[in-house]
């Protein structure tokens, strides 16, 4: 069973073993001790539902999904108090254990027990969901379609933290997605002197010129390849950093060729969890290159609510499509359209 027990019912998507998944009528959740229970009113598509769906990642069925999540407060369990019942907010979904090694040392984000909602328990694809209630975090008025986009700027965030830019960096982005997109300006705001983002879809390019990208250069999903002059007539030397965060390993092949020497490569898609990329040794030594990771954020959520509300990162154009849960299989498709950046859910209209 998914949830606890209550008379009323609900609606939520629910993902099952075999790459499936249909929209259920099920209990309302009740919110024990320290929980709140919340009222989604939008939640954010990201294509690591798609992988979740597929059961990779660190999926666990049956799952609701959904993890970009702004809500109204509905009710707190027994002893537990915050935002007004009625405050919108929105939900940090990670999960720590607190008593590991990892948590210990003040790394979360490797925590040996990991969890997210939205991942391996129960989501904001639903009318109502549970959430830990020193997760929430008030939108101070922050217009919803706006807050929705806190989960992906708080994971951005992580990844420029991760990258440790310096000053005047000359830096290139694998990927104009909502993350590419956030993350482009984020490392303007981090030091970048200019930036260059490479996206297959130039209504998408188009965004990220608006946004204050430097360069926009369109590839060829099939041959990345065929963009490389382009790019090293813009960087000759090589950038000095290198993001792919696009998920595909020949774009992250690219990548390596197009940055400096002594430059960093950033692995921010998600690629499968068995896909493979040449990599070559030697050149990482003879040309000193850092490859770095970024998994997830943790205790990013504070941070981007702000870079949101201060006006500092645009959101214009990229939520694309507005659905609700009915049509929630629109919202998959669009993963796969290309002219689509974003789609949200709204589980319950307001």
């Amino acid at each position: 069973m998914l949830s606890g027990s209550l008379t009323a019912t609900m609606k939520a998507v629910v993902f099952d073993e075999g790459s499936s998944w249909s929209l259920e009528q099920i209990s309302i959740p009740v919110p024990g001790r320290g929980e709140v229970l919340l009222r989604p009113i939008r939640v954010g598509v990201c294509g690591t539902d798609e992988h979740l769906l597929h059961g990779g990642f660190i999926a666990k069925f049956p799952l609701i999904p959904g993890h970009e999540i702004v809500a109204e407060v509905a009710a707190y369990g027994d002893g537990t108090t915050g935002p007004a019942v009625g405050s919108e907010v929105v939900v940090d979904p990670t999960v720590f254990c607190g008593d590991c090694p990892s948590c210990k040392r003040g790394q979360p984000g490797y925590c040996a027990s990991f969890g997210s909602l939205g991942c391996d328990r129960s989501g904001g694809f639903a009318d109502y969901m549970i959430a830990s209630a020193s997760k929430i975090f008030p939108t101070g008025g922050l217009h919803p379609d706006i807050a929705v986009l806190t989960e992906p700027t708080a994971c951005a965030l992580h990844g420029v933290d991760v990258l440790a830019l310096k000053p005047a960096s000359d830096v290139l982005i694998f990927g104009a997605g909502p993350t590419g997109l956030i993350l482009a300006q984020l490392l303007r705001m981090a030091g970048a002197a200019r930036v260059t983002v490479a996206a297959p879809t130039a209504s998408k390019l188009a965004v990220a010129l608006k946004q204050g990208a430097n360069h926009a250069v369109q590839i060829d999903r099939a041959n990345p390849d065929a963009a490389a002059e382009e790019l090293r007539r813009i960087a000759p030397e090589g950038f000095d950093a290198v993001i792919e965060a696009t998920g595909s390993t020949s774009v992250l092949e690219l990548g390596l060729s197009l940055t400096r020497n002594g430059g960093t490569v950033l692995v921010y898609g998600l690629a499968g969890e068995n896909a493979l990329a040449v990599v070559k040794p030697y050149e990482v030594f003879s040309r000193e290159l850092t490859i770095k990771g970024s998994f997830a954020q943790a205790n990013c959520i504070g941070r981007a609510l702000f870079a949101l509300q201060s006006g500092q990162i645009s959101t214009a154009g990229i939520v694309t499509s507005v659905v609700n849960l009915d049509q929630f299989q629109t919202a998959l498709d669009n993963l796969h359209d290309s002219e689509q950046i974003k789609s949200v859910v709204i589980p319950t209209r307001p």
